[in-house]
């Protein structure tokens, strides 16, 4: 197709689930309950963190910015998302369709980088624990924050850029929830080869780095536990990291599977479940995942509804007298 013989495209339609109206409603219901538990457990997290200063270790720090990349995520998707299953348009722009992913792609990209500082961070606390404060220091903790936000803004930037050498001309529709730069090869009436040669080398890079060091820094925690005399100690350790590496292995294996994969510019919307998984399934489950089996963290939070409860009680007191 040429320019000539078709009109370029500056806006999409973004086809969503589905257009029956019974499954519009439950299906708004799902997903506006997701979202809402999703920040609440994400920008709790957060706030838990920033108020509570022994919480001010590598480990929580990393946490709180993965809960709120997680909450960032969530936000770029779902509020648009929501809008369409009422909107009788659901058109987007080219660029709030540039910006969405943009802000995505930052999300998704800081999580990798913070997943495998937090996977450093556990290496050393489990593996090397008398050197603990010299090997995981404050610099450090800020450096490894500070530079997986910047790879984080870095990484979008790339692929926006190379988004602006494309037209679109073949049609309108991206057949998606949201607007994700796969859909939008498929509509461009340029050759999207080296855009999507560019998927391949940066993500793939970004994805094979940060999976290399969390899969060593496991290996070493496993090889560590299974050498501990304590069964209790053993068993503790293992529960715990177990349940780390599901929610990584589930988070790393859907962004695999969406961007590094050959021809992976080349599906239809069978891709949709996939997206859902890392864009609104993991935000959902990582605050229970990280929190729920952390002592420390119940132990806070437990304080501090007590201390909101002794207040509540006090002050119906004094109104009282």
């Amino acid at each position: 197709m040429t320019e000539d013989n078709h009109s370029l495209t500056t806006e999409f339609i973004l086809t969503g689930f589905t257009d029956h109206p019974e499954l519009k409603t439950l299906l708004f219901l799902v997903f506006l309950t997701i979202y809402l538990i999703t920040m609440v457990g994400n920008l709790g997290l957060v706030a838990l963190i920033v108020t509570e200063h022994h919480l001010h270790t590598p480990m929580y720090i990393f946490l709180g910015n993965l809960a709120l990349m997680d909450s960032f995520c969530s936000s770029a998707i779902t509020p648009k998302m929501l809008q369409n299953f009422f909107s009788k348009d659901r058109m987007i722009s080219l660029y709030e369709c540039m910006a969405q992913f943009y802000f995505l792609c930052l999300a998704e990209t800081a999580d990798c980088f913070l997943l495998a500082a937090m996977a450093y961070d556990r290496y050393v606390a489990i593996c090397k624990p008398l050197q603990y404060h010299t090997m995981m220091s404050q610099k450090l903790c800020v450096q490894m924050t500070t530079g997986a936000y910047t790879a984080g803004n870095i990484h979008p930037v790339i692929h926006v850029g190379f988004l602006f050498r494309l037209t679109f001309c073949r049609s309108h529709q991206i057949n998606h929830f949201f607007c994700d730069v796969l859909p939008l090869y498929r509509l461009s009436c340029v050759d999207p080869f080296i855009n999507q040669l560019m998927i391949l080398i940066f993500a793939g890079s970004v994805l094979v780095f940060t999976i290399t060091i969390v899969i060593i820094s496991y290996l070493f925690i496993l090889f560590t536990i299974f050498k501990m005399k304590s069964k209790e100690g053993k068993g503790k350790a293992l529960s715990t990291c177990a349940s780390h590496f599901l929610s990584v292995s589930i988070f790393y294996g859907s962004l695999l599977f969406m961007y590094v994969r050959p021809n992976s510019g080349n599906k239809d919307n069978k891709d949709i479940p996939v997206a859902i998984f890392y864009t609104l399934v993991i935000p959902l489950l990582n605050p229970f995942i990280y929190s729920l089996r952390n002592k420390e963290v119940i132990n806070t939070t437990k304080k501090i509804w007590r201390r909101i409860y002794d207040m509540r009680k006090q002050i119906l007191s004094n109104m009282h007298n």
